[in-house]
């Protein structure tokens, strides 16, 4: 197999094990994540001996989870909980309730709430004490270009001797090393330096969270000098498995009612009407 196709089989593999599938190449912007086969089946669960739900969270992870201008908890992770307690027809149940990130997982153990929806990565030690649902975001990375030189794929090809920025000590460096070993890669201790570089034609392209990304470009500081090249680029060994909703160890029945209602709200597009409401720049 030659280099660039064992990258992209191995990138794709890795988008395939988290149950993301990538948007076909040609497909018209904005591209909408898909993480659900059209040919799964997931049962119904049965909920009826479900007396509150109430949703765990945080306000310090914008645009998931925030205080909004009026004083009101916002964001796609407090809209999700509320489109699945409406999808499960248990609005009248439902509560949302926030809290410091580091008291979450202590007040579900102890019954305090039924899930947590902000975040917390599924990683071997937490399923230890929780139990997860499938993914219903995966955060992939991407190259940034200016506008003006967007590169095209094979990357792993293309990105050869091109000088590319990437903070250092990060999991996307790791990612990097490991998926385009043949770039110019130039370390960076600062995002806003890594970012100015590229503006200013001093780097070829630049690394990073696909989400972050997509806010630069979107926004001022930007001047509209750049665009996304290639990707998106999935790896659950550098990135992770992706947003997912926690609950309690002894209750995977509700986790798998998750999957369910994920699922159903994804065909009726409710997914993706959340997507593009938070992220106006796509980032797959």
């Amino acid at each position: 197999m030659k280099p660039s196709a064992l990258i992209f089989f191995l990138i794709l593999s890795a988008g395939l094990a988290s149950g993301v599938l990538l948007p076909p190449v040609m497909a018209a912007q904005p591209n909408v994540p898909t993480f659900w086969s059209p040919h799964e089946r997931i049962a119904k669960p049965d909920i009826s001996k479900l007396q509150r739900l109430r949703f765990l969270t945080s306000v310090d992870f914008p645009p998931f989870n925030f205080i909004d201008s009026s004083g009101r908890l916002a964001g796609y992770n407090i809209d999700l909980a509320r489109a699945i307690c409406d999808e499960l027809a248990i609005s009248d149940i439902c509560q949302i309730e926030a809290m410091p990130w580091n008291e979450l997982g202590d007040k579900l153990k102890a019954g305090e709430g039924e899930a947590i929806i902000a975040g917390l990565e599924p990683t071997a030690e937490n399923r230890t004490e929780f139990a997860f649902s499938r993914p219903y975001l995966g955060l992939p990375a991407r190259f940034v270009t200016q506008r003006t030189a967007v590169l095209s794929e094979p990357l792993n090809r293309n990105l050869k001797g091109k000088r590319t920025g990437v903070i250092t000590g990060t999991a996307h460096e790791a990612m990097l090393r490991s998926y385009f070993p043949d770039a110019g890669i130039i370390g960076y201790a600062q995002k806003d330096q890594l970012l100015n570089d590229l503006k200013a034609g001093k780097l070829d392209a630049a690394f990073g969270d696909g989400m972050t990304l997509s806010f630069w470009l979107d926004g001022k500081a930007s001047e509209g000098c750049c665009a996304f090249s290639g990707g998106p680029y999935l790896g659950p060994q550098f990135l992770g498995e992706g947003m997912t909703i926690a609950v309690a160890g002894n209750n995977p029945q509700l986790a798998k009612a998750f999957d369910y209602t994920l699922k159903a709200l994804e065909e009726k597009g409710v997914m993706a009407e959340l997507y593009l409401r938070y992220f106006p720049v796509s980032f797959y």
